[in-house]
């Protein structure tokens, strides 16, 4: 079916898109210029909606908006927003109405092959990584879902011979009825499970993403993760499995040896990719790397992703090299809002690093941060409201050696610590394991922020 074809089967009927936020937008506008009835729902106040509520009232919409926004609901076809559990739509279900999602519809209509990425981490830079790699490539590449730009609206542009590439979060797979041309699960661990009713939940989601595959399509799933290796068995198309962890060799798949990723078919073995070659930091980009090789067999030469590697700084604000300045190199990882986050980012790093840390609490405990930040860091920089409780976690730490640590009032004069401290060989990371909230709107303006400072920096 075509969008087109699609939008024709709506006409007459009543709509109603849960959730206005970006992702939704562009559903509203679609749906409306195809003359489609449509009443946009959310739990935001209209005063909190702005002058959003304006616009979409100026579309046509009916609007539904504040506590009781779900109830009542009484359209032929629903459109759920990705954080929405079905649960909250049963009612819906039972009275016969249609419940969908701009990303479902999108499986339905796309006229290209879907590559899509799941997983509890990793999933981000792994589609990031797909996406760009087949653009080296040559082919036209269309990103979306949990990254980049929402892709019903596009579908009538899209070609044949393009790809779609896209990150599906657990809630976006909970009702999908049709699985991707290649899926690639990039590991599973608990989460979400303030939303899931439980871990088996948030498995079987996942799982949607092989379970309407055929034996034309394929799959990538990670060897070393127990419930990733059980699902492999779900799909009806061949398994290319991930591992790093030597001497494995899957049956087919990717593999470590000599310090390279090699790729394996099972008849025979090649190195793909040197280690050193891949500018990312840290053994979870290794794994990221491997899991994005094994998705682009038959379309991306070797020697494109050895191009790649050497020069793709990462996703922003997620362990992202920002600038390399006198020897010294700045990353940022402003994503790290607890301290299980910053740990990760500092055990990325072979050598010990510059940290300026600091943010807002989350209620968590700081104690597991203070011995890792003493085993792999030099000099940390404290800036923000957790600076006491990251100086004690520390400084208490059984492993406490006397750490020099500085105190910044603000991300300046922060800046100018580590820009004064650092020499060649250097690195200097922003990994402040708290929340954006003391000081800035969201992670992604701590992170601009940061970069804009260091990009400041005179040559």
């Amino acid at each position: 079916m075509t969008l087109k074809g699609y939008l024709e089967t709506l006409k007459n009927k009543r709509a109603a898109v849960i959730g206005v936020g970006v992702s939704n937008r562009p559903l509203v506008k679609l749906l409306r210029e195809a003359g489609v009835e449509v009443t946009a729902c959310d739990k935001k106040s209209r005063e909190a909606l702005g002058p959003q509520a304006d616009e979409l009232e100026a579309m046509g919409c009916r609007l539904r908006l504040g506590a009781d926004y779900l109830e009542g609901l009484d359209q032929d076809v629903i459109f759920r927003t990705p954080g929405l559990h079905p649960r909250f739509l049963e009612e819906v279900r039972r009275r016969g109405g249609e419940i969908t999602s701009e990303m479902e519809v999108f499986f339905d209509v796309c006229p290209c092959p879907i590559l899509a990425v799941t997983g509890s981490d990793g999933k981000t830079t792994t589609t990031t990584i797909i996406a760009r790699l087949l653009e080296a490539a040559g082919h036209t590449v269309h990103l979306g879902g949990n990254i980049g730009r929402p892709l019903l609206p596009e579908a009538e542009d899209i070609r044949p011979s393009d790809w779609a590439v896209v990150e599906l979060s657990s809630f976006q797979l909970l009702t999908m009825k049709k699985s991707p041309r290649v899926a690639v699960l990039t590991n599973l661990a608990p989460n979400h499970l303030d939303v899931h009713t439980d871990m088996a939940e948030y498995v079987e989601a996942k799982a949607n993403l092989l379970a309407f595959q055929t034996a034309e399509d394929r799959a990538v799933c990670n060897w070393d993760n127990a419930i990733t290796r059980e699902l492999a068995g779900r799909t009806a198309g061949r398994t290319d499995f991930f591992t790093r962890l030597p001497p494995q060799s899957p049956p087919r798949g990717c593999f470590l040896r000599e310090e390279a990723v090699w790729y394996g078919d099972g008849k025979g073995a090649r190195p793909v990719l040197p280690l050193a070659d891949i500018l990312l930091p840290g053994e979870h980009n290794v794994e990221n790397y491997m899991a994005a090789i094994c998705a682009v067999q038959g379309l991306v030469p070797d020697e494109t992703i050895r191009g790649f590697a050497r020069t793709f700084g990462g996703v922003e604000h997620r362990i992202e090299l920002v600038r390399e300045r006198r020897g010294v190199r700045w990353y940022n990882d402003s994503i790290a809002s607890s301290p299980s986050r910053t740990i990760a980012g500092l055990r990325s790093f072979r050598t010990k690093v510059i940290l300026i840390a600091g943010g807002k609490d989350k209620g968590v405990s700081y104690a597991p941060l203070g011995p890792v930040v003493n085993d792999h860091v030099k000099l940390l920089i404290l800036c923000g409201a957790t600076q006491a409780v990251i100086r004690e976690a520390v400084e208490t730490a059984e492993n406490y050696q006397g750490l020099k640590i500085l105190t910044a009032e603000d991300y300046p004069a922060a800046v100018r610590l580590a820009d004064e401290s650092a020499g060649a060989g250097d690195v200097v990371l922003l990994s402040p394991a708290g929340t954006s909230f003391d000081r800035f709107k969201n992670f992604e303006e701590r992170g601009r922020v940061f970069k804009d400072l260091v990009n400041a920096l005179p040559e």
